[in-house]
C-alpha cells in the first residue's frame, strides 16, 4: 500500500535520538569535559551524532554568507517540523560546552525560527581530523546503513577531512562513480531522502529520480512510485516520458484550479499526510487518502469522521 511520505523509521530515530541525548549529558559533564582527541571518551564522541542545544551554538563570524532568505527559511523550517534534521550541522568546540557553526546555518536558523531547542550535530574537536576520518570510512564499510547514511559520510570525508573523490576511492575501496552516484542522492528533495531512509524506495528509485529538476515533480513521481509499487525500470520509463515536450501526469496536477490546490493542502494538513486529489475538465472528481497498515487506516479514520 501507499506510504505516508511524511513517515519516518521510528526505531532508527529513537536509537539515534537516544544515543545523541547520552552523549549531549557527557559532554555537559565538567568532570568529563572533552577538549583533544586524546581525552577520554573522545572516542564515542568524534563521527558520532549529538544532540545540542541552540544556546550552546553561535554562528561562525568568518561565514562568508550573511544574508539569509526570510521565506526560504521558513519553508525548511515547515520540513524539518514534519521530517526532523536530516542532516546534522558540523560544529567545532570552543570551551566547555561551547560551540561554533562549522556549516548548516540555514538548518540551524530555521531550527530556532520554529522553536526547537535542540539540533543533532557533528562536533569537531581538537585533532580529531584522523580520528574521524578513521571512524567515518569504518562507518561506511557497516552493512545496516542506508543510502543517504552512506552519501551524508562521503560528504564529510570531503567537506572535513577535504578528501577528493579518487582519494575516497582509495579509503573506502569503491570506484570513482560509485561514490559520485551517492553524494547525488543528496540532491534530491528531503522528503525523498526520508523515504530512501526508510526503505520506501531504491537507491534504484532514487538515482531516476535525480534527472528531474523540478522538486515539485519529483515529489509527484515519488508518490506514483508509492502508490503504484513501480520497479526501478518502471520509474525510468515514467522519468524518461516527463521531459520537456511530453504529456506527464506531473502536468496533469499542474492544471488543478486554485481552490483545489488549497483544499488538498488544507486536507493534508489536518490529516497530517500526503493526499492526491484529481478533478476532470467538468469538475467532477476525487479525494485519495494513503495508508500503510491498519493503525495507519484507524487514525485517519477516527480524524475522518471527527471532521464529519
Amino acid at each position: 500500500m501507499h506510504p505516508p511520505t511524511w513517515a519516518i523509521n521510528m526505531a532508527k530515530a529513537t536509537k539515534k535520538q537516544a544515543l545523541g541525548r547520552g552523549l549531549s549529558a557527557l559532554l555537559k559533564d565538567p568532570a568529563n569535559d572533552i577538549q583533544s582527541a586524546n581525552d577520554k571518551n573522545a572516542d564515542k564522541v568524534v563521527g558520532s551524532i549529538v544532540e545540542l542545544d541552540l544556546t550552546a551554538i553561535e554562528v561562525n563570524p568568518f561565514q562568508p554568507r550573511t544574508s539569509f532568505n526570510e521565506d526560504s527559511l521558513q519553508e525548511l523550517g515547515s520540513s524539518i517540523k514534519e521530517l526532523g534534521v536530516i542532516q546534522p550541522i558540523t560544529v567545532r568546540k570552543l570551551g566547555f560546552n561551547q560551540y561554533q557553526l562549522v556549516s548548516g546555518e540555514r538548518r540551524f536558523r530555521a531550527s530556532a525560527l520554529i522553536g526547537l531547542t535542540t539540533i543533532p550535530a557533528y562536533i569537531r574537536i581538537a585533532n580529531d581530523q584522523e580520528s574521524l576520518e578513521m571512524a567515518l570510512v569504518e562507518n561506511i564499510q557497516r552493512e545496516d546503513l542506508d543510502p543517504i547514511e552512506i552519501a551524508l559520510s562521503y560528504q564529510r570525508l570531503i567537506e572535513e577531512i577535504d578528501l577528493t573523490q579518487e582519494q575516497m576511492s582509495d579509503r573506502v575501496g569503491k570506484n570513482r562513480s560509485t561514490i559520485a552516484n551517492y553524494l547525488r542522492l543528496l540532491k534530491l528533495d528531503p522528503i525523498i531522502q526520508t523515504g530512501m531512509r526508510d526503505g520506501f524506495i531504491s537507491m534504484g528509485h532514487g538515482r531516476a529520480l535525480i534527472n528531474i529538476v523540478d522538486t515539485d515533480s519529483q515529489l509527484d513521481i515519488y508518490e506514483k512510485i508509492l502508490a503504484d509499487k513501480l520497479s526501478v525500470r518502471e520509474t525510468e520509463a515514467l522519468v524518461r516520458g516527463s521531459k520537456p515536450g511530453k504529456t506527464t501526469s506531473t502536468k496533469k496536477e499542474a492544471t488543478l484550479p486554485k481552490y483545489a490546490v488549497k483544499a488538498k493542502k488544507e486536507v493534508a494538513h489536518a490529516l497530517d499526510t500526503k493526499i492526491d486529489l484529481k478533478i476532470n475538465k467538468a469538475g467532477k472528481g476525487q479525494f485519495i487518502v494513503p495508508f500503510k497498515n491498519k493503525d495507519e487506516f484507524d487514525r485517519l479514520l477516527k480524524l475522518l469522521s471527527r471532521e464529519a
